[in-house]
């Protein structure tokens, strides 16, 4: 005898037509803003009469601002709801891209993008609200395509960058960045529901909060500016041991305080560290591939016999399939995870992405090359970035979703730091030997192939990491699925030593 149709039904399918999409556009527009600038760095110094060392700021502080404020909305989202914290985020994302708009001084907007770089809460905070507001069969999809509209946004930033500056300025792209930043404001305040907090005993933790900012600080500064100071400099050394005695001083106090800003024994747990580390390696490769294949695509074929000589349009349309290959793997992600958990998906983002970068180092000759690496490298970063959340969401309690995939979010974000930094110095280690009159200073082809396949060890042992992971498959996509398997202290959960 079949059962009866729920009540609900019509209600939990009103709740996910109207809250994932202004989630989704939420993410796009952090995504969109965050690496927009990456193209068009070079131009931007000409424009601004900076250094090409000193326009690299635009990035750092970005990078920075997410890495540091990103598991502090997410905290803070856990302690007195996810939705103020979330329109909050997005108002950092709107007020730094309207400062942006309006100034022509390098040094406001440099601070325009630490302000945007508050957009960094949206992954964390989205991934939650999912969890809390749309029924249970539907959070694995729902979160595998918030968490690869990071991958969609990334591409679409770098495409929608070219297509803007053929016909207006380098403003234009801050005015995208504002006008996505205040559609999706629109929709989460009317579509999203204001949720109930969910940790009213938790508190503040201010000095944890200062001591992870604090090494965090340190650590992407020195791997940012590192190949500008030199990574022997004192500068640079002296910033890495700040970074360690400072986040070693941050474990203490976390271990020690009533109500840590970062569960030390939640982040130790296997689930949640592994992932973690696949997180960093897959934000390494993304980030720096983008990099080397946009710098790759731009190079001058004339003078090197290699690259496409593109424009920046051309150089980002290449990238474009890997946009619509994550866009693709959201779905095929979720599907994946529901039948077979997430370390499937995990895996296949970490082989699919050596696989692209592999292909890279041995054939390059023809666009087509271009598009089809990017194309399958795209579909092996959503994938993995739908995998994340699920293992970490099957392993947290509800009350710590917002600060656990706030931190997988700053180790992705951090990766990324490394991943350029290292593509930039192998890049920069092996240059060509041009005339005098060509002020230019450009790789040569074995330096690509040696970033290329960099990339491809970094990708094939993000996919590697997640067999350390015991029992990532059932128990798994129930807790994800479930969502309130960690608050009965499933004995599968435990069994998976979650």
């Amino acid at each position: 005898m079949s059962e009866a149709p729920q009540p609900t039904t019509a209600a939990e399918k009103q709740s996910s037509a109207r809250v994932l999409p202004a989630l989704i556009l939420a993410m796009l527009s952090f995504s969109v803003v965050q690496t927009a600038v990456v193209p068009i760095l070079p131009s931007l110094a000409k424009e601004l009469s900076v250094s090409a060392s000193s326009v690299t700021w635009l990035m750092t502080a970005n990078l920075l601002s997410a890495a540091v404020l990103t598991p502090l909305l997410g905290r803070f989202g856990d302690l007195r709801g996810r939705k103020p914290m979330l329109l909050i985020s997005l108002a950092g994302l709107v007020a730094g891209s309207a400062l942006a708009v309006s100034t022509h001084s390098f040094t406001w907007l440099v601070v325009a993008r630490v302000l945007q770089g508050a957009g960094g809460g949206v992954l964390p905070l989205a991934i939650s609200i999912v969890r809390d507001e749309l029924p249970k069969h539907k959070v694995t999809g729902g979160v595998a395509a918030i968490s690869a509209s990071m991958g969609v946004g990334s591409g679409l930033g770098l495409v929608a960058t070219g297509l803007l500056l053929e016909h207006w300025d380098y403003k234009s792209i801050f005015w995208m960045g504002l006008v996505f930043g205040l559609l999706a404001v629109a929709l989460v305040a009317f579509r999203v529901p204001t949720d109930p907090v969910t940790d009213k005993e938790g508190g503040a933790d201010p000095l944890g909060a200062l001591t992870l900012a604090g090494w965090l600080s340190a650590l992407l500064v020195a791997v940012s500016q590192g190949n500008h100071w030199g990574w022997t400099s004192n500068k640079t050394l002296g910033l890495f041991a700040v970074a360690a005695v400072v986040a070693l001083v941050w474990g203490i106090i976390e271990t020690k305080v009533a109500h840590p800003l970062v569960d030390m024994k939640m982040m130790a747990r296997p689930a949640v560290a592994f992932t973690n580390v696949s997180g960093l390696l897959i934000g390494f490769g993304m980030y720096g591939s983008f990099m080397v294949i946009s710098n790759f695509a731009q190079t001058p074929e004339k003078l090197t016999h290699y690259g496409f000589t593109a424009s920046v349009l051309h150089a980002g349309i290449m990238l474009l399939p890997s946009a619509i290959g994550s866009m693709v793997a959201a779905p095929v992600g979720a599907l994946l995870i529901a039948r077979r958990g997430p370390r499937l998906p995990l895996v296949l983002g970490g082989v699919l992405g050596a696989v692209a970068m592999a292909y890279l180092a041995v054939r390059h000759g023809q666009e087509g090359d271009i598009y089809t690496a990017s194309a399958i490298f795209g579909l092996g970063v959503g994938l993995a970035f739908a995998a994340m959340p699920a293992f970490i969401n099957g392993a947290v309690p509800v009350e710590q979703s917002g600060i656990a995939n706030g931190m997988n979010s700053v180790l992705r974000t951090v990766g990324g730091a490394i991943g350029t930094a290292v593509m930039a110095a192998i890049l920069t280690g092996d240059t060509m030997k041009l005339p005098p009159q060509i002020p230019l200073s450009l790789p040569t082809l074995d330096a690509y192939k040696h970033a290329f396949w960099t990339a491809a060890v970094v990708c094939i042992v993000a996919g590697v990491v997640p067999f350390l992971i015991r029992g990532g498959t059932a128990a798994a996509t129930a807790t994800v699925a479930g969502g309130s398997a960690q608050q009965d202290s499933s004995p599968e959960l435990v069994k998976t030593d979650a």
